[in-house]
């Protein structure tokens, strides 16, 4: 029986990516809504609430890059097999993914339950603050595998072009959350009110119910991969070829908490205000950043797929077009935070001292939008080549060579200057990102015989 060649193999490249990236871009629209109306809420609980959870967001950063750095080298792996007509590895890729996501989930909990006391109490000396940033922590990260399952199984359907319902799984949970947060929170319909805690419940809530949704749309739908556990157990050599694209990705995001941590620690020397504005900066920048990353996402699969079919063409053309998409999308975002910033703030409630903050803040963190777009394409085009040790190296130069030590030295001159070292990061990553792809390119992608 011979299989019907892949959509990625032959689909116009504009169409394939507009195809496979916009419900993915859609569904993560959805995430970063969900995302503004959790801190909406907590707002309304007060502004030291806010900083609490700003100050637990480096873990919940952790949670994704774990389960998303494997999810990408899972997305990597399939993609790429069945592109090379290897279709055994394709299916053993998916099955010991979701494994390695369970392992990763448990390492992960027990760590988190040990160590969030003292994470808290490193940041901030306020009880308030403390008590409730260690409760939120706890329960998201102890309580943290639907988020494990669910990104795993939102990969493996972005790996074989049916976006559709990578959106459904990712939407399943985004809504859950958003429709439990309020009730949660401030206890409606009979609920307990449990203020911060209650955000957290409704999270892992909603993770879990998308994951369940994940699970069966997988069995149910992708035909292209068959999902057993017992048949498919974990071997050594599939499990090497997942973490050389997704182990990168991992510490990627882990040093994106590390970064996110140290900014904390400087920005709460000044006031808890000002970890406020960040964690506020967060919450509007995802619905910028989303959908380059839901653009991102989908591009991984094309440009994996066509690697392994040897389609030269396909692939530069999909990097460029990524590019203009992604920049264009940044570009409109620096003009709304430019020109809106107090706007913005208004939807959190801002104090008059918060906004003294957050409008300088946005106005020029922002300023790094464009070639911040410009990095995410690059760098996920590394990954899908297989060269995410590339894209590690990139990002850690970025974010513990340029932005940390910058925000320290800027500090020095006050608070206001320390948002500038975002952009200036930002611009030397762009340098290093053009670099190496034209090296990549040469090597790799200009060789290749269709």
């Amino acid at each position: 029986m011979t299989r019907k060649e892949n959509k990625m193999g032959y689909l116009p490249i504009n169409k394939l990516l507009i195809t496979i990236s916009l419900p993915i871009m859609l569904s993560m629209i959805i995430q970063a809504l969900y995302n503004v109306v959790d801190s909406f809420f907590v707002a309304k609980i007060g502004e030291k609430a806010l900083s609490a959870v700003s100050l637990a967001f480096p873990i919940q950063n952790l949670i994704i890059a774990i389960s998303a750095g494997t999810g990408i080298g899972i997305n990597a792996l399939v993609s790429k097999c069945l592109g090379a007509k290897e279709y055994e590895d394709a299916n053993r890729g998916a099955n010991n993914g979701i494994i390695l996501s369970i392992i990763s989930w448990l390492i992960f909990a027990i760590a988190i339950y040990f160590t969030a006391p003292w994470f808290f109490h490193l940041q901030t000396n306020d009880a308030y603050i403390s008590k409730e940033g260690i409760a939120y922590t706890l329960i998201v990260g102890c309580f943290s595998l639907g988020i494990f399952i669910q990104i795993t199984c939102e990969k493996l359907m972005q790996s074989t072009g049916k976006t559709i319902f990578s959106m459904a799984i990712q939407m399943t949970g985004a809504i859950i959350n958003i429709i439990l947060d309020p009730i949660f929170i401030f206890g409606l319909f009979g609920v307990p009110a449990m203020g911060v805690k209650g955000a957290a419940i409704a999270t892992v809530i909603g993770q879990s119910c998308g994951a369940i949704v994940g699970i069966v749309l997988n069995i149910k739908l992708n035909k292209e991969l068959k999902l057993s556990l017992l048949r498919y157990g974990l071997k050594t050599r599939i499990v090497k070829r997942i973490y050389s694209v997704g182990f990168p990705s991992t510490v990627m995001g882990a040093i994106g908490s590390v970064t996110i941590f140290g900014i904390n620690r400087i920005l709460i020397s000044f006031t808890d205000t000002a970890t406020a504005v960040l964690g506020v900066y967060f919450k509007l920048q995802s619905f910028i950043f989303m959908p380059v990353f839901g653009l991102s996402a989908g591009l991984i699969p094309i440009v994996a797929y066509n690697y392994g079919a040897s389609h030269q063409k396909r692939i530069t053309s999909a990097i460029k077009l990524a590019l203009v998409y992604s920049i264009s999308i940044m570009a409109i975002g620096q003009f709304v935070f430019t020109m809106f910033p107090r706007e913005l703030l208004g939807i959190f409630n801002a104090s008059s001292k918060m906004e003294s903050i957050g409008v300088f803040a946005l106005q020029y963190v922002s300023l790094g939008f464009i070639f911040a777009g410009y990095n995410t394409i690059i760098s996920v085009s590394f990954q899908a080549l297989g060269h995410g040790f590339l894209s590690m190296v990139i990002s850690i130069l970025r974010q513990l060579l340029f932005l940390l030590p910058i925000a320290v030295l800027l500090s020095k001159f006050g608070l206001s200057y320390v948002w500038f070292s975002v952009p200036i990061s930002e611009v030397a990553a762009t340098i290093l990102c053009t670099i190496s792809y034209k090296y990549i390119y040469n090597k790799e992608i200009k060789t290749l015989k269709e």
